[in-house]
């Protein structure tokens, strides 16, 4: 079965900047395969598809993350509170691109549009998942009330900050299990689909 993983780096600056807003930055990468038949692209899937340090297995798309938190601080009459916090999630999106043989059979073809695209929606899951806990963990962080000093806030801040990136790979993980084991049932039915929308007219036919 073809898994798809996270591969999850976080980083926390804890440092006085500026106030921001949370966002999203995004890039995607490419790894090309070759093959002519569904067991040829799943051998270069397998073979070529990005790495996951975590269990050394490689997968056909993978999304790496890396969240960035920066807050500010304010004192007043014996107390430090948040003055603001922001966060950035950077994404990088690895895919990949098929080779196509000039005479690939066209149900080849048809199962790679429908897998590609699968694998494509998978790993944008991933950054929406990523995005929603990022706004979640600054709106937590903006949300806090007044320490009795700075040091108190940070190590606050630090708690909040972490207890919320784990829900975060949790629910990642979860994403993950529940997409694999319904990977084949949803491939099957995404494939029936497009083909009624080929047939409708709605779609061309695999190139």
């Amino acid at each position: 079965m073809m898994k798809r993983s996270l591969l999850c780096a976080l980083l926390l600056a804890m440092t006085a900047v500026p106030a921001g807003a949370a966002n999203l930055v995004k890039t995607y990468s490419y790894f090309s395969i070759g093959g002519s038949t569904l067991e040829d692209i799943e051998k270069q899937l397998s073979k070529h598809g990005p790495q996951v340090k975590s269990t050394g297995s490689r997968h056909p798309g993978a999304t790496q993350m890396a969240f960035t938190t920066r807050i500010s601080y304010a004192t007043q009459a014996g107390s430090c509170r948040i003055a603001d916090a922001a966060v950035t999630v950077k994404v990088k999106v690895i895919l990949p691109e098929w080779r196509r043989p000039r005479k690939a059979d066209p149900d080849v073809k048809l199962f790679w549009d429908t897998l590609s695209a699968d694998i494509k929606r998978h790993e944008e899951r991933h950054v929406e998942i990523a995005k929603n806990y990022g706004r979640e963990l600054e709106n937590a962080l903006k949300a806090t009330y007044p320490r009795t000093d700075c040091d108190t806030a940070k190590a606050k801040a630090a708690e909040i900050t972490a207890a919320i990136l784990a829900r975060h790979d949790r629910a990642q993980v979860q994403f993950d299990r529940v997409e694999s084991v319904n990977f084949e049932s949803r491939i099957l039915r995404l494939m029936r689909y497009r083909i009624q929308r080929i047939e409708n007219g709605r779609l061309p036919p695999p190139a």
